[in-house]
């Protein structure tokens, strides 16, 4: 599977600090955390290769804590996350010290440490890469909630397995997760009627878009807008 769309569009690294919140270790990982530290409900945000740290990932983040949830952004790659302009290690190398199966296990860390804080119930969102690791939480009762956002290396053996609840969110322009792709899932999804599926397909965007997106480009600023609305109402829906 080419990885190269994955890679396009990387997000503008800031200087500044970025988000309301604060960066603090939660199940063994430093994680960007915002929102009511009281709140019983929370949210997983599972980044794509670029980090923790891509601004646009914090201000969703800080948007989603807005709701009343308590988010939490880890760090699943220590410190290492992908570096397009570096030609001595493509994707495809940085993937074999960064995998998914890594990020799940950390997942569970996480979710095992909110649940200790006195969390109830948990939705988790993974973009891209992220929402394998979502995808395997959905699996089981980790979390109450699941939504992948332009998945990366979702298979319709990965839906067919899902529990919680799931809200796929695509691009009409992707190559990792193309639209032919995304109708399996919806057909899996509406033969499990034990579980609430949705699958949208969004229009004139390409894979990444919910956060890479150009602030100066209107037309996929708004739908990035959407795509968040209806992140939050799903994870609102079944977590509320």
């Amino acid at each position: 599977m080419s990885e190269t769309q994955c890679c396009e569009n990387p997000p503008t690294p800031s200087t500044m600090s970025v988000g309301i919140g604060c960066v603090a270790e939660i199940g063994g990982l430093k994680a960007y955390i915002t929102g009511p530290p009281d709140a019983e409900l929370s949210v997983l945000l599972v980044s794509d290769v670029f980090g923790y740290e891509a601004p646009k990932l914090r201000k969703l983040a800080d948007k989603v804590a807005a709701c009343g949830f308590y988010v939490v952004v880890p760090d699943f790659f220590y410190g290492d996350p992908y570096v397009p302009d570096n030609p001595e290690r493509p994707i495809a190398v940085w993937r074999q010290s960064h995998g998914t199966d890594k990020g799940f296990e950390d997942a569970i860390r996480v979710v095992s440490a909110l649940r200790s804080e006195g969390v109830s119930a948990i939705g988790a969102a993974g973009f891209c890469w992220g929402a394998k690791v979502v995808v395997e939480l959905g699996k089981s009762d980790h979390v109450q909630a699941a939504v992948l956002l332009h998945p990366s290396r979702v298979t319709v053996e990965d839906i067919k397995e899902v529990k919680a609840p799931i809200a796929v969110l695509g691009a009409e322009h992707d190559k990792m997760s193309p639209p032919e792709l995304l109708k399996q899932f919806e057909e899996i999804l509406s033969a499990k009627p034990e579980v609430d599926g949705y699958v949208k397909i969004f229009a004139g965007v390409e894979h990444g878009w919910t956060v890479r997106y150009k602030d100066e480009d209107e037309v996929v600023v708004k739908s990035a807008e959407e795509a968040h609305k209806d992140m939050l109402d799903w994870l609102t829906k079944h977590l509320k």
